[in-house]
């Protein structure tokens, strides 16, 4: 049911730890870690009533606490605690979905993932809440949005990654390009990586070309997340480097000669999560790029013939146009106010958010790169996205009528402040 990250495939240990393994055993730089194989899950939910949610208004609540109560057999126990002797100081544990990281989709952020956890008792309820998620409504969304929408008594089903934990100095993303006249894009942030791919930061932006040439935007990166002992921790970036490069152009260069050898080994255009630490880049994740985000544009169109409004100008995010009524979404407390073919504008995107993909025309955002979970996700699902438009949800407005250029990044309103 455990087994070494080295000998994961995806039959038995899903797509992400199967990536995962293929790397270790090309030689190229993954952290050590163990995998907790389908073969757990299904052994734990074997005698739960998953099918029970169909049926009842809190079916998802009552499985997803059902899975999460339900005790480890001592022998995963055990072989958890010798795992982790093996790996020694603070973990990371991932989730490793049957259908997450195919070349179909990639379920970005669907599913719950852990920093900086200690301990086997820890570990163990990690693994249970990676399981649950399998049946968060944000996953349940994704799938429905996919035309994945299985029951819960049919796969999927739930591997885990355990790895060490990296405290990493800079972390961001990459995705390798798909023919020989595309370019490595790469986004980078000071710290661990949930700011990159969850889209609280805006990062820098670098492009390198197939003649090896590199271009970068930078920006203003004021905040960053660290392991502090055994918490997470958000603080300031000190005002003298929050505009400085995160990587110099070496490590740029670096960095997508890494990523030409993982879509060598995985066989295709690659989108992989990376971090460095001590001057050594490290690879965390790799899966298909499923959808190519926008390239930048070198010439911005003007606001179409006859519009009286505001032009506010961001990154294009995903392809597409779309007009609809503005509705400022800040959290959680704000998504009953939604309704289909609303454009939602908001600080960012959290994966939470995604069964709001579902009805909602498109997406601004305040922060975020082209390469971060939500952005993935809205090209997925053919929802165009303009990212990093500063102030968005103070100078845009509830039901105001704006129409979003997520191929040109461009938001066009009748009434902005």
């Amino acid at each position: 049911m455990i087994l070494p990250l080295s000998e994961a495939v995806a039959d038995t240990c899903g797509g992400k730890a199967g990536a995962l393994g293929a790397l270790l055993r090309a030689g190229l730089p993954v952290p050590d870690g163990f995998v907790v194989s389908f073969s757990a899950y299904r052994a734990a939910v074997r005698d739960l009533d998953l099918g029970r949610f169909a049926g009842e208004p809190d079916g998802l609540d009552a499985v997803r606490q059902g899975i999460e109560t339900r005790p480890l057999h001592a022998d995963v126990i055990d072989a958890l605690g010798r795992a982790l002797d093996g790996l020694g100081g603070p973990v990371a544990v991932r989730s490793s979905a049957s259908n997450e990281d195919t070349g179909q989709a990639s379920a970005a952020g669907q599913h719950e993932s852990f920093l900086a956890v200690h301990g086997a008792g820890e570990v163990a309820d990690a693994v249970r809440a990676c399981w649950a998620s399998l049946f968060s409504p944000r996953a349940i969304g994704y799938r429905a949005v996919s035309g994945r929408d299985e029951r819960p008594s049919d796969d999927p089903a739930m591997a885990v990654i355990v790895q060490r934990h990296l405290d990493a100095e800079v972390s961001g993303v990459m995705f390798t390009p798909a023919g020989p006249d595309d370019a490595t894009r790469i986004e980078a942030s000071w710290g661990l990586g949930p700011t990159v791919v969850g889209g609280t930061v805006t990062p820098d932006t670098y492009r390198v070309a197939g003649d090896g040439s590199v271009t970068r935007t930078v920006a203003d990166k004021p905040t960053r997340l660290d392991r502090r002992g055994a918490r997470l921790v958000v603080s300031d970036v000190p005002a003298g480097i929050r505009d400085r490069p995160a990587i110099d152009d070496a490590t740029v260069t670096r960095l997508a000669e890494l990523g030409e050898e993982v879509a060598a080994v995985m066989g295709g255009p690659q989108d992989i999560e990376w971090a460095i630490l001590d001057g050594r880049a490290w690879i965390l994740q790799a899966r298909p790029v499923t959808a190519a985000p926008p390239p930048p544009p070198l010439l911005r169109p003007s606001a179409a013939s006859g519009t009286a409004g505001a032009t506010l100008t961001g990154t294009p995010g995903s392809h597409g146009t779309a007009t609809g009524a503005a509705r400022i979404v800040r959290g959680p407390g704000d998504f009953a106010r939604v309704h289909r073919g609303d454009i939602l504008v908001c600080p960012y995107t959290d994966p939470a958010w995604t069964p709001l993909l579902r009805i909602a025309a498109g997406v601004v955002t305040e922060t975020g790169g082209v390469l971060s979970h939500a952005a993935i996700v809205a090209r997925e699902h053919a929802i165009p996205a303009v990212l990093g438009v500063p102030n968005a949800t103070s100078r845009l407005h509830d039901d105001t009528l704006i129409t979003i250029d997520g191929t040109n990044g461009i938001v066009t309103t009748t009434n902005a402040s």
